[in-house]
């Protein structure tokens, strides 16, 4: 398998070069190329794939790795059962 068909985001199924192009076409944090790829926006919320964004984003750049914005975390950032929200925690509705 080439490398450009790497996938780099298993939820959403990005590929390498579709990263690298959005950071060619202007993504410069992940979480531009999270806009403009969907890589990050899968089940896993980007825990599994947005370091590899960054790392990629970084040697495109020839940027430091800690130069690199990361994507901002928004809440809930792990999946929440509704019932801690509405109070019906254990009870049968």
């Amino acid at each position: 398998m080439p490398a450009e068909d790497w996938i780099i985001c298993r939820c959403e199924e990005v590929k390498l070069s579709e990263i690298l192009d959005a950071i060619r076409q202007g993504g410069r944090d992940v979480d531009a190329v999270k806009r403009m790829t969907r890589a990050g926006m899968g089940l896993c919320q980007g825990r599994t794939c947005a370091r590899l964004v960054s790392q990629l984003i970084a040697r495109e750049l020839g940027v430091p790795v800690a130069q690199v914005r990361q994507a901002r975390q928004r809440l809930p950032v792990r999946p929440t059962p509704a019932s801690l929200f509405t109070g019906t925690e254990g009870t049968r509705i």
